[in-house]
């Protein structure tokens, strides 16, 4: 039969396990004192070495720095721009330096097709071989020829580097369910990314009382677009040949975007004009650690307007590392 002594010593060292494992210190300490009055003993041993006070969380471990935040220390902003859609952002931090109307619901031209792009992207790998089967020859265009054979890296290089309207009307129709359905997913994009003032109705950009956009859902598209290193490469190159597979046909693009070379870190994106949406751009700008995103919707002058945001930008931000809260 077991002492009463040694039922009691048994009961506390498993009160004091459970301590142990629920990190109660005062109480593991006051038990342990307790013990070691009734049973001065060696043979009762704790460390409380095993109880760390805090413990890292892996929220406070690990975590990447914040960006650099953008502050104007002129307090002066740009005037007199005819744009009448504008939005320029610091990219890494996601702030807003300047709008007007962001959220203007506004004719896009081909900057719609940043999201034609996307669409066919997600569809077609860079090797598939698409045929020509009808010839689109308004706007621009990189001169496809009906019955040719190309692939769809090419087909992006026409569609983004020289506009090709012929390059978005083949790829929609080669688009499993033709251009009503590639329409339709071109929209379903739209609502993935939350851009609440954007609809199309054609994957060229021709005008369209229902196909419209806003500077704010053009910059979120864009930053979606460029988070892909292909898609990104494309829209910064400055020209390139691209021939059908037969080596047959070959098409000479140009980038229409004035500002690639001209402007020192301009990375692309994408311009866009019709009469209605008149002159329009969306431009990233890379220098040094920073990159700059700015959309222009119906601009007389979008290159001159862009550049001179850009300049702005740069004559009038510094950027900062924000305190550790």
């Amino acid at each position: 039969m077991k002492k009463p002594a040694q039922s009691v010593k048994k009961f506390l060292i498993s009160v004091l396990k459970i301590l142990k494992k629920q990190k109660f210190r005062f109480l593991r300490i006051a038990l342990v004192a307790f013990l070691l009055f009734l049973f001065p003993s060696p043979n009762i041993y704790f460390s409380f070495g095993n109880f760390p006070e805090k413990q890292e969380t892996k929220a406070s471990v690990g975590l990447p720095p914040a960006p650099p935040v953008p502050v104007n220390f002129t307090g002066f902003y740009p005037q007199g721009l005819t744009a009448e859609g504008v939005i320029v952002l610091d990219v890494p931090s996601g702030i807003t330096l300047y709008s007007k109307n962001p959220d203007s619901r506004l004719s896009p031209a081909s900057t719609t097709k940043i999201a034609t792009a996307l669409v066919a992207y997600d569809q077609f790998k860079l090797d598939d071989v698409l045929e020509v089967a009808s010839v689109e020859e308004e706007g621009s265009t990189m001169g496809l020829v009906k019955g040719e054979k190309i692939t769809f890296e090419s087909l992006l290089y026409g569609l983004l580097v020289s506009s090709a309207n012929d390059a978005a009307i083949v790829l929609a129709e080669n688009y499993p369910g033709g251009q009503k359905t590639f329409v339709e997913r071109m929209n379903q994009k739209a609502r993935l990314l939350k851009l609440n003032n954007t609809h199309f109705t054609n994957p060229t950009g021709f005008d369209d009382a229902n196909h419209y956009t806003s500077a704010f859902d053009l910059a979120r598209l864009a930053q979606y677009m460029l988070k892909d290193k292909t898609l990104s490469k494309i829209v910064a190159t400055r020209a390139i040949t691209v021939s059908d597979t037969s080596y047959t046909y070959f098409h000479d693009l140009k980038n229409v975007n004035q500002l690639l070379g001209d402007i020192p870190g301009v990375a692309g994106v994408k311009t866009g004009y019709t009469e209605n949406a008149e002159e329009c751009v969306v431009t990233l700008v890379k220098r040094g650690d920073h990159e700059i995103l700015t959309v222009v919707l119906r601009s007389a002058d979008r290159f001159r307007e862009t550049g001179e945001l850009i300049s702005w930008v740069f004559q009038n931000y510094n950027w900062s590392i924000p305190a550790n809260p």
